[in-house]
């Protein structure tokens, strides 16, 4: 049996390495700092932990998801949005025409959906990435909802399907997502024009780039050129099977039955250790760990860290920021009783009560992971 265009690309998927990158696989490429490197064509970018030091994420710093071999470069001139489908119109919009309606901007934080793919046992295939597929960045444009406006929208069309300006190579199917008309239309989801104060960068997505707060990185569509609203999801790979996660939980190194599975949306509940980083060694005397957590659409109400593998717990210090779609960062103040090696851990807990997991739940394509952080250290005697 000759294997399908859809089928071919899941195989050609599966074969990423099972390797865990580190921060010696760094790389530089045109306006960024050093990042790990995931993959090169195109490149996928992760940001080591080190760079989470402030609460947005400096843009040159911030990790780089590319999922087609072609990334665009458009001209600021020439770049036209389609909006076609279910309108009472079709539209087409310059840049120009986008920068003419009001400005919005939503602090927001951006997660690839496989981001802790390397932590899961057993392995599952795929880009293993660690800590760092994750950013904090102010988005700046007009909301969807207007943008959509501009057409006529049928605003009882139950999706909006959104199309880039990237492109495969030979039967690379197109990166087409859907998402529900309700997302679409709430106030924070915008067609953001900014990031962190500046145009968004051709690699993040010049001129347009899809902002879904609180949802997985594969809703952030990167240089949209056409939004339609439509009766049904896109039935295109990148909505199925990509991107779904079971909705009842299977033995790991199981399978997923196909009906079981349904589009990722929101974002679980989950807090990272960046400071020290795994393996560290530091000096005897005062420590300070430090790190992020975020909750998808719901806010962090607290972090709690061990430095006893468990046994016991504390509350850490949260910056004031407390916002849905946006991470905190928090702080531990710890003093180690003695020489040796030691593990630390935090969990976060969100407004809707949630706690994150001892361990997250295992699914064939490596999404989500959330289990509490657990990082070593050894600490030395001091001078």
């Amino acid at each position: 049996m000759t294997p399908n265009r859809r089928e071919l690309l899941a195989t050609f998927l599966a074969a990423a390495a099972l390797r865990t990158a580190t921060a010696d696989d760094a790389v530089t490429v045109p306006g960024k700092r050093p990042l790990i490197l995931q993959n090169d064509r195109p490149e996928d970018l992760e940001t080591p932990v080190r760079y989470f030091d402030s609460w947005t994420t400096p843009t040159d710093a911030f990790y780089v998801r590319q999922h087609l071999p072609r990334p665009p470069r458009i001209d600021r001139g020439a770049y036209r949005l389609t909006i076609n489908g279910r309108v009472s119109k079709t539209v087409e919009l310059t840049l120009i025409d986008l920068e003419r309606l009001p400005q919005i901007t939503v602090p927001a934080t951006l997660e690839c959906a496989g981001n802790g793919r390397a932590f899961f046992r057993p392995a599952v295939p795929g880009i293993q990435w660690t800590r760092g597929a994750i950013g904090n960045a102010e988005w700046a444009g007009p909301r969807l909802a207007d943008v959509l406006a501009l057409a006529g929208a049928d605003r009882s069309a139950a999706f909006v399907e959104m199309d880039g300006a990237d492109s495969g190579a030979g039967g690379t199917p197109d990166f087409i997502r859907s998402m529900p008309m309700k997302k679409a239309l709430d106030s924070a989801t915008l067609l953001a024009l900014r990031m962190n104060g500046e145009p968004i960068p051709d690699i993040h997505g010049f001129p347009a780039r899809l902002i879904a707060p609180g949802w997985c990185g594969s809703n952030f569509v990167k240089w949209v050129t056409r939004l339609s609203p439509a009766t049904e999801r896109h039935g295109g790979f990148f909505m199925n099977p990509a991107y779904r996660f079971p909705k009842t939980p299977v033995p790991p190194g199981g399978a997923a039955p196909a009906a079981d599975l349904e589009p990722i949306e929101g974002m679980p509940e989950k807090s990272t250790i960046t400071s020290p980083e795994d393996q560290a060694s530091v000096n005897a005397g005062p420590q300070v760990i430090r790190g992020f957590a975020w909750a998808g659409e719901e806010a962090i109400e607290r972090v709690e860290v061990s430095t006893d593998g468990g046994s016991r717990w504390g509350d850490a210090s949260l910056s004031p920021q407390k916002l849905r779609y946006a991470w905190r960062l928090w702080q531990f103040n710890w003093r180690p009783e003695a020489p040796g090696y030691y593990t630390i851990l935090s969990r976060a807990t969100d407004s809707a009560g949630r706690v994150q997991p001892v361990v997250a739940t295992w699914n064939p394509s490596g999404y989500l992971y959330n289990a509490i952080d657990r990082i070593g250290v050894k600490v030395e005697k001091g001078a």
